[in-house]
């Protein structure tokens, strides 16, 4: 994004005009057009998407070639792998297949509250997992925070190629432009610190544009850039991208194998010392019987010879590569059978373990500026302060087969080294630590309550001696 800290000059000096804002779709084309076509590849869309379903037979045809047929132009198999989907969906999976845990500490009950229902309005965890996995795919996620039809703010994820950051890092941007087009219209949203400004076509070029009667420019309620990118890592780049030669390799060699393998049916007949006439041919069609009488005559088919195990040996070692490279595991393969412990599971999964951990650092930022957002507007209706967005955490647990025992006996040996928040937060089961904590203290209370005076039980304790005596 550092091509568009060009534009905060002109900005400052010219404001937000329509010559601006084609300017900056015009620059953002390439990456538009880049992450559209990640997305398509991991649908396995056939238009636009997958190399290999464009594919077309190879002509070998020379001038020399006359009166000579060819067959292996009669399949055409294509064959998609879809690795690229498969280490976006296992990351994806890994990472956030537990919700990601806010807790507030040190807020007023107030505040506590209104995050918890912020989290529950605006369907979180599903939000959080959509925006990771566009992340991974594109390079870059994006979420905008605006004021809901109740007086609510509100958080909507919204595709990352219609999301330009001006800044100098997308998680904290100066300037940023969504733009989109809907029933045949194109409409773009610009914004700064405090105010939006719309655009759009509708009156047959682009213009200043009223989408609701409140104005053209108009202040979005919050006191920073409410559109907020979240980087997959520093480069902007998707998990994939790295290794979409390799994966069209794997789909081509394939591709071809299966080919090979349907053309034996379409294989010449060759016939040596024999003549082939009409009325032979239907005899040999109906009773698919041959008579040779001469030791020279012979009867086969004309076929390539296929090397299978070099095949098989090229496909796995692609599919090494493109896992080591993408920095992905296959879970389904024979070295994760089995029970196995915890120190040798997190051995075999350490690229992956490095890769989620770049992520989670670049989406802890995007949700620290979120919250710094979000406070900005709460603390308008005074239920929090502007710097109450610090005291937010983030917790990020993978998503591992549980091994409880495991975890009991080393939470067990915490005890009383570390506060207890953070020894519960190491347990994977327990997403709210606060809540969990507050429950233990309540089951405590109710237990105190209950238990009769210490007098009473050591005047029944002596009742129960004196009768065994």
């Amino acid at each position: 994004m550092d091509g568009f800290l060009k534009y905060i000059p002109k900005i400052r000096e010219q404001g937000v005009t329509v010559e601006l804002i084609e300017s900056l779709i015009n620059d953002h084309s390439e990456d538009h057009k880049r992450m559209e076509h990640l997305y398509r590849r991991y649908k396995a869309a056939h238009d636009d998407g997958v190399p290999i379903f464009d594919r077309s037979p190879a002509d070998y045809k020379t001038d020399d070639m006359k009166g000579v047929a060819r067959l292996d132009n009669k399949v055409n198999n294509k064959l998609n792998n879809s690795f690229d989907s498969d280490i976006v969906d296992t990351k994806v999976g890994y990472m956030y297949g537990h919700p990601i845990s806010y807790s507030v500490v040190d807020g007023s009950d107030t505040w506590k509250k209104e995050v918890q229902n912020f989290l529950l309005r605006g369907n979180t965890e599903d939000q959080d997992a959509e925006c990771g996995k566009m992340a991974t795919i594109c390079g870059y996620g994006a979420r905008l925070a605006y004021i809901d039809a109740d007086g609510q703010p509100s958080i909507e994820c919204i595709d990352p190629w219609n999301a330009i950051f001006i800044g100098h890092d997308i998680t904290q941007p100066e300037y940023a432009l969504y733009y989109y087009d809907l029933d045949g219209y194109s409409y773009r949203e610009f914004y700064d610190g405090e105010i939006v400004y719309f655009f759009s076509n509708v009156s047959g070029q682009l213009a200043p544009y009223d989408p609701d009667g409140k104005g053209a420019v108009r202040a979005h309620m919050f006191q920073y850039v409410p559109l907020i990118g979240i980087p997959n890592n520093k480069e902007l780049m998707g998990d994939a991208e790295r290794v979409l030669s390799l994966i069209d390799a794997y789909d081509r060699t394939l591709s071809d194998a299966n080919n090979e393998i349907e053309q034996y049916r379409l294989a010449y007949l060759v016939l040596k010392g024999i003549g082939m006439d009409d009325e032979t041919l239907a005899k040999v069609k109906k009773s698919g019987v041959w008579e040779l009488l001469g030791d020279d005559e012979d009867v086969k088919y004309l076929t390539k010879d296929v090397n299978d195990e070099l095949i098989e040996h090229h496909l796995d070692r692609l599919e090494q590569n493109i896992l080591r490279f993408a920095k992905s595991v296959n879970f389904g393969d024979e070295e994760f059978a089995g029970n196995q412990s915890g120190v040798s599971l997190k051995f075999k999964i350490l690229a992956l373990e490095n890769k989620c951990t770049t992520a989670e650092r670049k989406f802890t930022s995007a949700l620290r500026y979120q919250f710094k957002v979000l406070c900005s507007a709460w603390a308008i209706k005074g239920l929090c302060g502007p710097e109450d967005y610090l005291k937010v955490n983030f917790q990020f647990t993978r998503n591992l087969p549980p091994d409880i025992l495991s975890d009991a006996q080393a939470t067990a040996q915490l005890q009383g080294r570390v506060s207890e928040k953070t020894r519960l937060s190491l347990l994977p089961f327990i997403t709210d630590p606060e809540a969990e904590m507050e429950e233990m203290q309540k089951e405590k209370d109710e237990y105190a309550q209950n238990m009769p005076p210490i007098d009473q039980n050591q005047s029944q304790t002596k009742q129960n001696e004196g009768r065994e005596e």
